[in-house]
């Protein structure tokens, strides 16, 4: 119970804080499904893993970086929200309480590119976890692009987790997300060309949804204070 009300009460300062400091703009393409769903997103600052709450009025949990988890009290509180810790030493264990919270009937959202993506533009080749978890938990994957204007994004260093991490924030400014319909992915695991195919299909409809959100987001007019969904 207490970590429940925790993460209602932190997406509501999340709301807040987008309501104030962002442009915000959301366009969905469909309802969602009802039960579990995987979020998959593009990912063009630190932000995003935060900000993607905004989307689900479920508990949604979000594979995020272990320099995070590392952060004295953040670190506690992202655990106290059933987010998931992932971290090249701990890969297969954060896909392993992925999966679970998907067959438990809760919904999990995954970065296929694993890390912020190029501060130039376009994103990071793809990892293959969001394509193996939706073949193996049957569950509606939903594809969301993600568009904010990276110049604005500020580079931000520290030492709090023990060691210097550094990840470029999106703090103030137009931010634009579509929505796509549910998408559905069968196959074997362990044919890599099927897993590849499904990670590619993935990407490419997270690219055609992030230039959408770009060439809406372009039109706002200065000053526009879009409401958050």
């Amino acid at each position: 119970m207490r970590g429940n009300l925790m993460y209602r009460f932190t997406v509501f300062c999340i709301r807040v804080y987008s309501r104030i400091m962002l442009k915000f703009d959301t366009h969905w393409h469909g309802n969602l499904p009802s039960g579990p769903k995987l979020f998959v997103a593009n990912h063009p600052s630190a932000s995003d893993p935060f900000i993607i709450h905004l989307l689900s009025g479920e508990h949604l949990s979000v594979l995020i970086s272990g320099n995070a988890f590392a952060m004295p009290l953040f670190g506690m509180l992202l655990h106290h929200m059933e987010q998931i810790c992932v971290s090249a030493e701990q890969g297969k264990e954060a896909m392993e309480s992925a999966k679970a919270r998907l067959q438990a009937g809760h919904s999990v959202c995954i970065f296929p590119e694993g890390l912020v993506s190029p501060q130039s533009g376009g994103c990071h080749p793809a990892h293959s976890g969001a394509a193996r978890l939706a073949m193996l938990t049957g569950v509606p994957v939903i594809p969301v692009g993600v568009y904010l204007p990276r110049e604005k994004n500020f580079y931000i260093s520290s030492n709090l987790s023990g060691k210097r991490t550094a990840a470029y924030w999106y703090l103030h400014g137009p931010y634009g997300m579509t929505v796509g319909e549910p998408m559905q992915f069968t196959g074997n695991m362990e044919d890599k060309d099927v897993v590849r195919s499904v990670t590619n299909s993935m990407m490419a409809k997270i690219h055609e949804l992030a230039e959408e959100s770009e060439r809406r987001v372009r039109f706002i007019p200065s000053g526009v204070r879009l409401p958050v969904t």
